[in-house]
């Protein structure tokens, strides 16, 4: 429970107050004292009287009344410390420092619920155990450095961990960065990061709260939670990026489907951010870049325009923008021409804007104010200047100082020489500017936010959808696993997706005449064992009821064979749907190509059922593979918005058929007129819903 005495406390206790400003307890009231805490401060040290000039008492019980304790003293001492301060000195709020609790042990782990069920009881806030503390613009209760230019419009960061979170702030400090506040949960036992992010977004004022928040999880305890106040907040204005740590690990159990086997704990991470309209980073440079970004004004378009007296990052960050989607288009024409003539001989125009290493300010001013008044086509501006060490930028940094100024377009700064022209980027940053020391960290940045999608409506697409039948079906289905090839069509057909015809038997008769029906040529696949492919239960292309009676004999025999299933042969683009049941996530759908490619390349994207349309196409574009998709090299594209339709179908089946466990549509079979399901499979499981 966060509350005012948490976050403006009228005073402060420090359990564990030292003179040594190397031990936690000693960093902390320094901290404190250095960030000018307008309150009272207390010190507990039975050693001391004072502390770093601070009135000292031997134990907790001889304290008077505060607000907010900090404690910096053994785990196995934090109980009684706790109940005392809670029950006779009125704290109604904690941040607990020590470690030795549950990260370590089941004894640490009883004295953590002794601390909170204390607490609760008492109406408190607890932060902690296991933390670097709580900073904001209000008090300084951290034992950590660096401390961050601190501002009420600054960036709010939630971190679980601490460690983390400090080398966060190491990052972002070099940037220019600024911050509002800094929450480090650890442990988390009664505040995690779904509170704070909670709190933010029920308190959210938009004339005076921050509008920009970073997160670092560690674990994702109550995904609909985080989505819901993180989506709230970024439809309020704010703009929200994250790094999810421990993604990598595969799901909780072995799978038996494509889709089972691909889909992962990182998939859910995915689908959760997309849904949410969060942008996600994987590392700490990354994150702090993205809060950079944040800080500027927001971008309008695609297209940017590199202003640098060095080809080469110049060249590196126009290749990372257009590996991320975005422009660098060529520049030509008439003002062109004009501006080449103003510059220095050899300068190029052509974007990048080479001035030269001997470039001036001026023409840096010229570069800048022809990009914001007389190239219409471009919608941002990306400046990198450093120094080989023979100039200062003093006067070239102020050119960029005062654009940004008066620029309606945003203009990025890139300053590398942080060493050799230190004092100069010094100078620029502390006129409450931003700095992007690395181009390619930039445009990497840059083209994660440009392809983070703003919050899915809130809305299930029922239309063509027959709920009833669907739930008739799995009513019927008698027990958990695979389900028949029958009930996997009728399922599909209840949710409108198209099915190609087929004829399920374990009589050569009866599939020689509806093969014949049909037409050749014809596909024949076993039915029985899972991994068709993998136990030669397919057979493509076959032109004859000759060719055809060899195959369903021969399959019969395959091991675990039940019969024999026959499709007409259809040709297009293999596309591939599938979904798997994350516990507290729901239903992830991953879509991507199909056949063989999906296991071997893995090349797929994910979302959170149910899915909108725009959710769907999101997950298509971000597909590397998408320009196979989309038509490449004369070859023609297939029915992007039918392969949409069949995405967000196949997720709002998800949503009113639970009881589905695993499932992947593979092959989709695609061309540029239609989309249409080839092979299926379902996995049901009833008892847990």
């Amino acid at each position: 429970m966060i509350n005012e005495q948490l976050l403006h406390p009228a005073s402060i206790v420090v359990v564990g107050a030292s003179n040594n400003v190397h031990k936690p307890g000693g960093a902390i009231l320094r901290n404190l004292l250095n960030g000018g805490y307008a309150g009272t401060l207390l010190a507990v040290n039975p050693k001391e009287t004072e502390v770093q000039g601070v009135k000292a008492y031997p134990d907790v019980n001889d304290i008077p009344a505060a607000d907010l304790a900090i404690l910096a003293i053994p785990a196995k001492l934090c109980p009684d410390a706790v109940d005392c301060l809670a029950s006779r000195k009125g704290v109604k709020a904690f941040i607990i420092l020590s470690a030795g609790f549950g990260e370590e042990t089941h004894e640490g782990a009883l004295l953590e619920q002794r601390i909170l069920d204390t607490v609760n009881r008492h109406g408190g806030a607890l932060i902690g155990p296991n933390c670097i503390g709580l900073l904001n613009t209000w008090h300084h209760s951290v034992f950590s450095q660096p401390i961050p230019q601190l501002h009420p419009q600054g960036v709010d960061l939630i971190s679980s961990s601490g460690a983390t979170a400090v080398f966060i702030l190491e990052s972002a400090v070099t940037k220019g960065l600024q911050f509002n506040s800094v929450w480090s949960v650890g442990n988390a036992k009664q505040i995690g990061v779904e509170d704070v992010l909670q709190y933010m977004d029920e308190h959210f004022d938009p004339s005076t709260d921050s509008h920009i928040k970073l997160l670092y999880i560690e674990n994702i305890g109550d995904p609909d939670r985080l989505l819901f106040h993180a989506s709230s907040l970024i439809k309020k204005g704010c703009r929200i990026a994250a790094i999810k740590a421990g993604s990598s690990e595969s799901g909780s159990r072995a799978a038996s489907s494509h889709t089972g086997a691909i889909a992962s704990s990182d998939s859910a991470v995915e689908a959760l951010f997309r849904k949410a309209g969060i942008v996600r980073c994987f590392s700490r440079e990354e994150l702090t870049t993205v809060g950079c970004i944040f800080t500027l004004p927001e971008l309008k378009g695609r297209n940017f325009a590199i202003v640098t007296h060095a080809g080469g990052p110049g060249v590196m960050l126009a290749d990372a923008l257009s590996k991320g989607g975005l422009n660098v288009p060529k520049l030509e024409g008439p003002v062109i021409d004009e501006l080449k003539t103003k510059l220095l001989p050899g300068s190029a125009v052509g974007n990048p804007i080479d001035i030269l290493a001997t470039g001036t300010p001026e023409q840096l001013r010229l570069c800048l104010d022809y990009c914001e008044n007389k190239l219409d086509d471009i919608d941002a501006v990306m400046a990198i200047f450093g120094t080989p060490g023979l100039v200062t930028m003093y006067e070239m940094y102020d050119v960029l100082h005062q654009a940004m100024q008066t620029c309606r377009k945003p203009i990025f700064p890139i300053l590398p020489s942080v060493n050799t022209a230190g004092a100069e980027v010094s100078a620029f940053l502390a006129k409450g500017h931003v700095n992007f020391a690395d181009e390619v960290t930039l445009g990497t940045a840059l083209s994660r936010i440009m392809n983070t999608h703003r919050p899915a409506k809130n809305e299930i697409e029922l239309m063509g959808v027959d709920v009833p039948r669907i739930r008739r079906i799995i009513d019927s289905i008698p027990e958990d696993g695979y389900i028949a090839p029958h009930l996997v069509q009728a399922l599909l057909h209840s949710a409108g997706i198209p099915v190609v015809e087929e004829f399920v038997s374990a009589k050569a008769d009866e599939v020689l005449a509806f093969a014949k029906r049909t037409g050749f040529p014809v596909v024949a696949k076993v039915v029985g064992p899972v991994h068709k492919s993998d136990v030669g239960g397919v057979a493509l292309n076959i032109k004859s009821e000759r060719h055809l009676a060899l195959e369903f004999e021969r399959m019969m025999q395959i091991p675990g064979a039940t019969s024999v299933m026959v499709q007409p042969m259809l040709r297009g683009t293999e596309l591939f749907v599938g979904a798997k049941y994350e516990d507290l996530f729901g239903h992830v759908v991953l879509c991507g190509l199909g056949g063989i490619f999906v296991e071997v390349l893995k090349d797929v994207s994910s979302g959170l059922a149910p899915l909108t349309y725009e959710e769907a196409y999101s997950m298509i574009h971000s597909l590397r593979a998408y320009k196979i998709i989309k038509g490449t090299r004369g070859q023609r594209g297939v029915n992007e918005a039918r392969f949409a339709e069949i995405i967000v179908r196949l997720s709002t089946l998800l949503r009113f058929a639970t009881e589905i466990k695993e499932m992947d549509i593979n092959p989709l079979l695609a061309t540029e007129h239609n989309v249409i399901a080839v092979d299926a499979r379902i996995r049901i499981e009833k008892a847990k819903h």
